[in-house]
């Protein structure tokens, strides 16, 4: 019997005045910053200059920080990275409800909370297919099968005319709703009280 986590997204997206706020239309990523959040394969989709991509998260590998700084300027792009350090959860919502779309090519979930507070927003959703990520996402998601940067931005391209094309957003809405808190507890008091 499985339990799906919930989530709990600030109603009250706010920047500060010490926010970043991106110039142009962004793609928006989250995690702790380490090699099994893969982030770096990433910069290929803002090479065109069209988006910026901004990661979110707690520096916890300072050599792979550096290999992501490295890799944008590998790619060109890194006038298109913004490493945003750690946010508040109204700075995180406020991302979440502005992005153009939700990245996440993790090797390694637990459950995905950012994919389900992604798509509570109702945004385009473009995940790794690896571990809990395809079983969070669904069919509301678009999936990468590898990490070359042609399949990337084919995915990525395919996706975003798919989600306009057949207006997914509520469709994901509707699909965030599977994973809540008061949905979690009713579960768990429904197996406890199975229990005697």
């Amino acid at each position: 019997f499985l339990i799906y986590n919930g989530s709990q997204l600030s109603n009250l997206p706010s920047l500060t005045n010490q926010s970043y706020r991106p110039s142009r239309p962004f793609l928006f990523s989250i995690g702790v910053i380490n090699r099994k959040k893969n982030f770096h394969v990433l910069l290929p989709l803002v090479k065109n200059k069209k988006y910026e991509l901004l990661i979110a998260g707690k520096n916890d590998d300072h050599d792979y920080h550096s290999y992501i700084l490295e890799s944008a300027k590998k790619y060109g792009v890194s006038d298109s990275l913004n490493l945003l350090g750690t946010i508040t959860e109204g700075e995180k919502a406020w991302y979440f409800k502005h992005c153009s779309a939700f990245a996440l090519a993790s090797l390694s979930e637990g459950f995905g909370l950012p994919v389900v507070e992604a798509m509570r927003m109702g945004k385009p959703l473009f995940l790794s297919n690896r571990t809990s990520l395809p079983e969070i996402g669904g069919d509301v998601s678009f999936y990468f099968n590898d990490f070359t940067p042609d399949h990337m931005q084919e995915v990525f391209n395919l996706g975003l005319d798919r989600y306009a094309k057949e207006r997914l957003e509520n469709k994901i809405i509707e699909r965030a709703t599977q994973f809540s808190w008061k949905k979690a507890a009713q579960q768990y008091w429904d197996v406890y009280r199975s229990l005697y």
